[in-house]
């Protein structure tokens, strides 16, 4: 049974944000992720709690969380590899690790960085590889590398690229790919290639359809089929529904009955 998790930060967007679990719940969901909420590393704790209590209130399941990645609406792909920044970063990884804790989160999405000008690639490199081994040591459960699309600075397109940075760091256990089809599929991508071969690296998969960056059926990409194809591989995670959408029929893809695929939250390891 697909096991479904709505991205709260690119749907329910007409909705305060500490608004939006309650309203995957009530359109019939039970798991939710996020990116980072805050424009800053370190919000206040009282916002960590109002957030906290948000998704605890609305009975639904945190299955994902980004660590902070810097100005997203102006750009920003992250700071893992931003020369200058690894303190907003390290800051941020406790406060990451808190949510997790308490939530019951074991996802974490640590988005590369675009290169930067005047910085020296192998440098940005050696970096991201130090910073995400922090990020690996410091959370309860999987730290996400993602190849992502729409954003012409940023170095990882395709899966290959963030499977060679996972192969540099082979001693860091509990690291792995985040498959989102649509910007795997954007980028020129085989995605069935992709999960005939890295099956096992598949740590998350995120979908929306192309063109558009929409829900399912609203473009040409089969991703029923990939998404069979990947479960049927040994993929057993949630899938995030990562796509624009306006309500009320953000979800008239997927029948109510099907939505709530995930045990009640509380009841999984």
């Amino acid at each position: 049974m697909t096991r479904w998790s709505v991205n709260c930060s690119l749907l329910y967007t007409d909705l305060p944000l500490l608004e939006r679990p309650a309203a995957a719940a009530a359109d019939g969901f039970t798991a939710v992720e996020f990116w980072w909420p805050w424009p800053v590393a370190v919000p206040d704790d009282r916002e960590v709690d109002a957030f906290i209590a948000a998704v605890e209130n609305a009975g639904v399941r945190l299955t994902g969380l980004n660590f902070f990645a810097g100005d997203m609406p102006g750009g920003d792909r992250g700071v893992v590899s931003w020369p200058g920044r690894s303190r907003e970063l390290l800051d941020n990884i406790p406060v990451v690790a808190a949510i997790g804790e308490r939530l019951g989160c074991r996802a974490f999405n640590a988005l590369y960085g675009n290169r930067i000008d005047g910085a020296d690639a192998a440098e940005q490199d050696e970096l991201a590889a130090e910073l995400l081994t922090a990020c690996a040591k410091g959370v309860s459960g999987t730290v996400l590398l993602e190849p992502v699309s729409g954003a012409p600075r940023y170095p990882l397109l395709t899966a290959a690229d963030a499977v060679a940075v996972l192969d540099r760091l082979g001693d860091v256990p509990n690291l792995g790919l985040l498959a989102d089809f649509y910007h795997l599929a954007v980028n020129g991508d085989d995605v069935a290639a992709v999960i005939d071969r890295h099956a096992a690296r598949i740590a998350h998969v995120q979908i929306a359809d192309a063109p558009g960056r929409g829900a399912p059926g609203s473009g040409e990409l089969p991703l029923r089929q990939w998404i069979d194809d990947v479960y049927a591989a040994g993929y057993d995670g949630y899938i995030g529904l990562e796509y624009r959408a306006e309500r009320p029929g953000a979800f008239t893809w997927l029948p109510r009955e099907q939505r709530a695929a995930d045990p009640a939250p509380g009841t999984r390891p």
